[in-house]
């Protein structure tokens, strides 16, 4: 069969009877979508949170198993290399710069967060 022209089937669809809708159906549209609750985290926010969970469970397996020594002589070993670090003039005085620079920065944009900006675009 071959058509020259729908118009003939379009007509016959719009005449088609419907069905009514659930009278329901935009409220639990719009519950599934736009009034849908945000989660509480984001899965890399609790994939982060199940590694730290899974080192804080291993470092105290090797606390319980006799490695408290050892694991505080590490502590203790980090805490020096950092200390040793940032006793360095240098490290201080870039760390002083950055923390200078960004306060600088925050009082002449007068601490405006970056949500309340983007929204004020959008309008």
């Amino acid at each position: 069969m071959r058509y020259d022209s729908d118009d003939e089937l379009d007509r016959l669809l719009f005449a088609l009877p419907l069905e009514e809708p659930p009278e329901d159906l935009r409220a639990a549209i719009l519950t599934a979508t736009v009034y849908r609750p945000s989660p509480i985290f984001k899965p890399w926010e609790i994939a982060m949170l199940g590694a730290l969970a899974a080192v804080v469970v291993w470092l105290l397996g090797v606390i319980v198993l006799g490695g408290g020594t050892l694991f505080i002589d590490t502590v203790e070993a980090i805490g020096r290399r950092g200390l040793l670090a940032l006793s360095n003039y240098t490290t201080l005085g870039w760390i002083a710069a950055g923390g200078a620079t960004a306060i600088w920065l925050s009082i002449f944009t007068g601490f405006q967060p970056y949500a309340k900006g983007a929204n004020a675009q959008r309008r």
